[in-house]
């Protein structure tokens, strides 16, 4: 009863802990590690149901967002416990439903993201109760309509986007946001809007940005002051509208008019409208000849005297002359010929009259070679301070061809096909602080490349076919403070290759075909480099390796060696990072790492994030102390790392560890002391780990369920090794707490009570005891003779259990065999004896213990019935519990061992007592053998309840394992 009790109480107790689920984990949601509480991001989840969702985050919530799940309904009074929440983005689900009071209880949200969901209709009281709302999106949905007063309560909203639906009724918009009077965007592009208001509305006068771009406009259709305080207008590809639908509009505080892709004639359009044209933005307008620019220029000129940006792009332009640009305004910020058809610009002749420019950008159009311009008498481009050629077809860049544009500060050209870039193409740019040249076919850089370039600031590279660095390259740099060398075929530096970098800070060398990491090579970023990026080269370790190759890199903060080819580095020898006490970032992700030597971190004091992700080859066996002196490290990943121990020895000393990422690893149990020793702790990813659901990890699973401060992720999705189905975070620990030293006490106290009581009891009570034992004595013998005469007076003498398909063999030839013939046995049929009405069960019990015997009548459907099962199992209690001879098989066909050894109670019954085998039809002589049958059935029925053996024939198991008399 104690033992009971006992059970009972550690059951209750592991019960009331699932119950009362404090831990720090989300069924479907993870925490941003870098907000505690706070931000949360519930993605990629097989749950439909959002409150299911959502039901176990903290009310101190502020950033929510749940993509990519098959979500398609919000419920009413789904977030009434985020009181808190301020940004809220649902996108990308298969939301089509949203209930009134939704978002009751959000006061304090400001942003709303519906974004790339099904929404085909809102109700009128959706958004009631967010009265501090300011952003709200319902991008790419299905949306028709929705009422007027939709937005009646959001007075401080902002920004209103509905871009990707398929809107058409704009009156009904502009009725809906007209009294928002803090609404200053509105974006409606990519809908099937065919006109502008008709009616007596007008739009907030705080909307000063609103995007009707991809519609149907054909008309505007709208009074004169409609679009009056609009400063930002956007009304590009809507092909069907016309020139005259802006006839009377008022334009005068637009900066900004974007036309691209319509049916207007800008030339006309700046006749008849009051618009500012230097706030145009004349890309894709059709002003594809060089007749169609000079009127341009010249009307531009009437009304303005500069022009701060004049975009020409999309406009299928294939050259301009001298005298093109001649009569336009003076361009005082940036030209854009982007994605035209020029194949030349003759350096850049056609600004002649253009001395105040300061960016031109020449991107997508058809230019195959940059010619030299040095033969020109006269410098007069001054004031160009960017040029841009990117997305070009130029193979090649002459010498001096960028003489007449000597103030450029940034050249972008990158992502063309240039192969030859001649030793004096850069000449003359003395200021230039940027140059872009990647992804492009350089193969060679020399000594005088860039000598004329001493303000250069960034220089990428990357993405050419360089192989070599030759001495004296980046001589004239000492400016310089990022080096792009990425995703070259570099192999090595000369010497003096590098020498004059003394001023760089960043330099980025991955993806080359560098075998070593030479300490030559760095001696002049003793004092400058921050960054080195060496991933995916072909560098290799050796153990014999004494000296660090970063020893003179005092204040590198970021180092990148991860996923060297084609097998990694191999080794991380000791002190192989000597000398970098300022290193913050160390990434050594995929690198095959088959020696990681104890003390390879210790020079790493400053440390504070840490990648070793997929770095191991096999299970790794991490040394005690290996992380000993990373006292500042915040972040550590090591997925997939093969970790087998995780132990106080090896990650006890991180005690500013912030996050932990252990997932993918093949631990099977988790110190708790080795956790809490990690005192700053946050966040804990130890998903897909096979941490094995037994009582070596109960600790654990109630520090993961319990601890108020640590995070770990998908806790509650974490599967037993052993059992899908079952979860981590509430296996039975119950039988952990069994205090075997309490039950050692309570039998050995009892042991002692029994030695010390029974002496006692043999003096006082012996006489007494010995009487009560010759009383039971004649008990006993009285019990068994009336055992005999019940026998004597019962109703039957067999009860015939079978199953219903072998009825026919029972009425043809066990009843005229048992009941006729002279032989006058009473038997007991469940279809003849059994008392109508009365449970089936009862009617089997009576019948088994009103009857002197039970005769099963076993066949392989008899094996298959339930009642047959109880029928037998009932016998067989009287023949091993009672000691009544009482049950006899008959088998009527041959069955199995194999099936006979699936019913316990049968089984050992033929091992007890013998049985009878019905003779089949391919016996010798039938006839002879069922009288032989027969006769043993009624020699056996004749013998008494006492149990014995008798001896009719024996009965074994021949070869192929089926019963033969």
């Amino acid at each position: 009863m104690a033992s009971l009790t006992y059970q009972l109480l550690s059951l209750t107790v592991v019960l009331s802990a699932v119950r009362l689920v404090s831990g720090y984990s989300f069924h479907n949601c993870i925490e941003d590690a870098n907000s505690y509480r706070k931000s949360f991001k519930c993605a990629r989840r097989k749950e439909s149901n959002l409150p299911a969702i959502i039901k176990d985050l903290p009310q101190s919530a502020v950033n929510l967002t749940i993509t990519s799940n098959p979500m398609w309904h919000i419920p009413r009074m789904s977030f009434a416990n985020l009181t808190n929440l301020q940004h809220l983005c649902i996108d990308h689900n298969h939301l089509r439903i949203i209930d009134q009071f939704a978002f009751h209880n959000l006061h304090q949200l400001k942003s709303l993201n519906l974004s790339f969901n099904n929404i085909s209709e809102l109700s009128t009281s959706v958004f009631n109760d967010l009265p501090s709302l300011t952003f709200l999106s319902l991008t790419n949905n299905t949306l028709k309509q929705f009422p007027e007063s939709i937005f009646s309560t959001l007075l401080n909203l902002t920004t209103l986007i509905m871009r990707e639906n398929f809107l058409t009724n704009f009156t009904g918009i502009a009725k809906s946001v007209s009294h928002l009077t803090k609404l200053a965007v509105l974006d409606l592009c990519f809908n099937n809007l065919t006109s502008l208001s008709h009616s007596n509305v007008s739009l907030p006068k705080s909307l000063t940005t609103l995007y009707i771009c991809r519609n149907n406009l054909l008309t505007l259709g709208c009074k004169h002051s409609f679009l009056s305080f609009i400063q930002r207008l956007d009304l590009s590809y809507n092909p069907g509208l016309p020139t005259m639908a802006f006839q009377g509009v008022d334009l005068r505080r637009i900066n900004y008019l974007r036309l691209r892709s319509t049916n207007v004639k800008i030339v006309e359009f700046l006749n008849i409208s009051n618009v500012n044209a230097g706030h145009v933005d004349f890309s894709d307008t059709g002003l594809k000849n060089d007749s169609l620019l000079m009127k341009l220029c010249m009307l531009l000129q009437r009304k303005v005297k500069w022009i701060k940006r004049l975009g020409l792009g999309d406009n299928g332009i294939e050259s301009i002359t001298n005298y093109t640009l001649y009569h336009c305004p003076k361009i005082t910020g940036v030209l854009d010929l982007s994605r035209n058809n020029l194949k030349s610009t003759n350096c850049l002749d056609f600004l002649k009259n253009q001395t105040q420019i300061k960016n031109i950008t020449l991107e997508h159009n058809h230019h195959t070679t940059l010619k030299t311009c040095k033969t020109k008498e006269m410098i007069y481009l001054k004031s160009i301070e960017e040029l841009s050629y990117r997305y070009n077809r130029i193979l090649s860049v002459d010498a001096y061809a960028f003489y007449h544009t000597p103030n450029i500060k940034t050249l972008k050209l990158n992502i063309n096909t240039i192969a030859f870039l001649h030793r004096q193409a850069l000449k003359g740019l003395t200021k230039l602080e940027m140059l872009r040249l990647d992804n492009n076919l350089l193969t060679d850089l020399f000594n005088d490349t860039f000598e004329n370039n001493a303000n250069l600031q960034i220089l990428n590279l990357r993405n050419n076919r360089i192989s070599v660095i030759f001495n004296g390259t980046f001589l004239s740099l000492g400016n310089l403070t990022t080096l792009d060398l990425g995703g070259n075929k570099i192999t090595h530096f000369e010497p003096s290759g590098l020498d004059g970098l003394t001023s760089l800070s960043k330099f980025y060398l991955d993806g080359n075909n560098l075998k070593k990491i030479d300490t030559s090579l760095y001696h002049v970023f003793q004092d400058t480099l921050t960054v080195l990026d060496l991933q995916s080269n072909l560098i290799t370790i050796s153990n014999e390796e004494s000296s660090s190759p970063f020893m003179n890199l005092s204040k590198l903060s970021d180092l990148k060696l991860d996923g060297q080819r084609p097998h990694g580095i191999a080794v991380l020898p000791r002190h192989f990072f000597r000398g970098l006490h300022s290193l913050k970032f160390l990434y050594l992700t995929n690198n095959n790492i088959n020696y990681l030597a104890p003390d390879a971190f210790d020079d790493l004091t400053g440390l504070n994030f840490l990648s070793l992700d997929y770095c191991c080859v096999g299970v790794t066996k991490l040394q005690p102390g290996v992380f000993k002196n990373l006292r500042n490290l915040t972040i550590l990943t090591v997925e997939n790392m093969g970790i087998q121990n995780f132990s106080k020895d090896v990650f006890g000393n991180l005690t500013r560890l912030y996050k932990l990422q252990l997932n993918r690893n093949v631990m099977q149990s988790i110190e708790v002391e080795a956790l809490k020793s990690l005192r700053e702790l946050h966040y804990l990813d130890i998903r897909n780990t096979p941490l094995s659901c037994t009582c070596e990890n109960n600790l654990l699973q109630n520090w993961t369920v319990n601890d108020p401060h640590v995070h770990v992720v998908y806790l509650y999705n974490m599967p037993c090794p052993h059992d899908g189905k079952q979860k981590f975070y509430n296996f039975a620990t119950n039988v952990c707490y069994i205090d075997l030293g309490e039950y050692l006490f309570l039998s050995t106290a009892v042991v002692i009570f029994l030695f010390t009581v029974t002496p006692l009891l043999y003096v006082k009570l012996y006489w007494k005891m010995k009487y009560g034992y010759y009383v039971f004595r004649s008990w006993f013998g009285e019990h068994w003779r009336r055992i005999r005469e019940q026998e004597e007076n019962c109703k039957y003498d067999a009860f015939i259990s079978y199953n219903s398909s072998d009825e026919q063999w029972v009425i043809e030839q066990l009843l005229p065999n048992l009941e006729g013939n002279g032989s006058s046995f009473k038997l007991c049929l469940h279809h003849r004896d059994f008392e109508p009405g009365r449970n089936i069960v009862d009617n089997i019990v009576s019948a088994v213990y009103s009857s002197r015997k039970t005769i099963c009548v076993v066949s392989r459907n008899f094996l298959r019935s339930e009642w047959c099962s109880l029928e037998i199992q009932l016998a067989s209690y009287r023949l091993f519990d009672e000691h009544r001879d009482v049950l006899l098989l008959v088998f009527l066909e041959p069955i199995s061992e194999r099936q006979v050894s699936s019913y316990h109670r049968m089984r050992k019954v033929m091992l007890k007592k013998t049985y009878l085998q019905w003779p089949g039809s391919d016996c010798t002589d039938p006839t002879q053998a069922q009288e032989m049958f027969w006769s043993k059935l009624r020699r056996a029925m004749r013998t008494g309840s006492r149990l014995e053996t008798e001896h009719f024939e024996t009965h074994t198991m021949d070869e192929n394992n089926y019963l033969q008399p």
